[in-house]
């Protein structure tokens, strides 16, 4: 287990710093940001000096050992716009609406995708069955801003049941969680049937059902428990592809998170918040996958990391 561990750990810095080069050239190729922090009153000197104060003036391969000696000594630099106020300050600032919006996302895709893929497992091959599989698929085939754009004329402009932006009020979380549940609860419900359907087609269910056990009790308590391994570890995977993934609902529903953050950063380039922004999203993500995979573990003692 320690090696396993130790070697998860190695690929997950060699993959931060693949991360961080890939966007680092990426922004850089966008620009010079110091056109746009000018205005139509500024001298050739000014343009001078700032390009020198953000340290553009520099080469390219100059600015990324900077900026990498500076990472690995946790600085991720200073917002170039406003105040100049520190990247990761920015982040943690509006890490707490993402990481709200992100869990309420998953509990919910969960605690409806999980009964009825236990139900469509049930009744595999009925009505219920069918129209419950081509939901998911819609919801694993449709593009989220698509979702959330048409949940948000349907609801918002037409029927005007739902505020169309904002954050705070419980309503206001309800078009948002909606346009990014529906992907999720997709996926958690084709995970329980496939997980469901080899369950109740195993030996000790038969032998329950045999020893005349209600099949309520066969259903619910044997057969779910032994499904919702697969299930609860992949919770936690989707937990960090729906952080990273909030760029698109919070840009169309003005949700005020990281996501949002990033997408003012790339019209700003920022650089500095854009990589500060993709270097925590892409930390938390590989910790969250190898907790889920340390948690697998413990859970099932079959499994053993060598």
């Amino acid at each position: 287990m320690q090696r396993y561990i130790f070697r998860r750990l190695i690929q997950a810095v060699i993959m931060l710093f693949i991360v961080s080069t890939v966007v680092f050239a990426l922004s850089r190729m966008t620009g010079n940001p110091v056109a746009l922090l000018l205005t139509e009153y500024s001298t050739e000197e000014d343009k001078v000096r700032l390009t020198q104060e953000l340290g553009f003036d520099k080469s390219i391969p100059e600015q990324y050992i900077i900026f990498a000696s500076n990472a690995l000594r946790g600085d991720l630099g200073r917002s170039i716009r406003g105040e100049r106020a520190p990247a990761f300050q920015l982040v943690a600032e509006r890490f707490p609406a993402s990481a709200q919006l992100a869990v309420i996302t998953v509990i919910v895709s969960f605690l409806i995708g999980v009964p009825l893929g236990v139900i469509t497992a049930v009744k595999k091959g009925s009505l219920v069955d069918t129209l419950v599989r081509i939901f998911a698929l819609a919801g694993q085939s449709a593009p989220v801003f698509w979702i959330g754009i048409v949940a948000m004329y349907v609801l918002s402009v037409q029927l005007r049941l739902l505020p169309s932006s904002g954050y705070g009020k419980p309503e206001q979380f309800v078009l948002p969680v909606f346009s990014l549940s529906w992907f999720t609860l997709a996926a958690f419900v084709r995970l329980t049937r496939s997980s469901m359907i080899d369950s109740l087609e195993s030996e000790y269910i038969k032998l329950a059902r045999i020893k005349g056990l209600s099949e309520w009790i066969v259903v619910w308590k044997h057969a779910l428990r032994n499904s919702l391994l697969p299930v609860l570890t992949y919770s936690g995977i989707i937990l960090g592809r729906t952080i990273a993934g909030v760029v698109v609902v919070e840009t169309v529903f003005a949700w005020p998170g990281i996501g949002r953050l990033a997408y003012e950063s790339v019209l700003g380039r920022d650089f500095p918040v854009l990589q500060a922004v993709v270097l925590i999203v892409a930390t938390m993500f590989l910790l969250i996958n190898l907790l889920v995979d340390i948690l697998y573990a413990y859970i099932d003692p079959r499994i053993r990391y060598s």
